[in-house]
């Protein structure tokens, strides 16, 4: 009998799983829209501020892409049960998902050096608003990078195989969903900056 309930809740958990990462997925959506939302508003003030964005958040761009393939491909890997390469590709996604957060950074220091700050007395509401968006959008790659450390480690435990690998899929659908939430920040900052 208990042995029937925990298998009973352990499915019950996997069909639960995806709908709730999903509707996370929605709710962190309708976030970076108010406030990419409050962008667009607040670029008709009088002190806005134009600039360039520079091209450190070019290449972390190309990075996250990069690093959302190697995902894919790692999943590939696992379900044709080759765990060497799936190593491989996650621990590449995990450098190019620090390499991003490092672009980021320093696009960060570019924008200061052009004079943009956050807060004080030299900020710009544009640069402010920009660094906003984007350090919140950098705790949701933390985030993801918490979670690719603990697929990491569960995939060196042997933890995944190519019928059971619901954990590593959860995490390569938030990396995906990172990626692409980026892409489009990205693209927005490029034609509103």
């Amino acid at each position: 009998m208990k042995e029937s309930l925990e298998i009973e809740l352990k499915q019950a958990r996997k069909k639960g799983a995806k709908p709730m990462m999903w509707i996370s997925m929605v709710s962190m959506t309708m976030m970076f829209a108010g406030l990419t939302s409050a962008y667009v508003i607040s670029s008709n003030r009088e002190d806005w501020v134009s600039f360039e964005l520079p091209q450190a958040f070019v290449i972390s761009t190309l990075c996250i892409v990069l690093s959302s393939v190697t995902f894919f491909l790692a999943k590939k890997a696992l379900q044709n049960n080759k765990k060497s390469l799936t190593s491989i590709l996650l621990l590449l996604t995990l450098g190019l998902g620090l390499g991003f957060v490092i672009g980021q950074y320093q696009g960060f220091q570019s924008l200061q050096d052009m004079g943009l700050y956050f807060t004080g007395p030299k900020s710009a509401v544009s640069s402010s608003m920009l660094m906003v968006i984007v350090f919140a959008h950098v705790l949701h790659v933390a985030a993801g990078v918490v979670s690719l450390l603990v697929v990491i480690y569960n995939h060196f435990r042997g933890k995944y195989t190519a019928e059971e690998m619901l954990g590593l899929e959860l995490g390569a659908i938030f990396w995906h969903f990172v990626d692409l939430l980026w892409i489009g920040l990205f693209c927005f900052f490029y034609f509103n900056t």
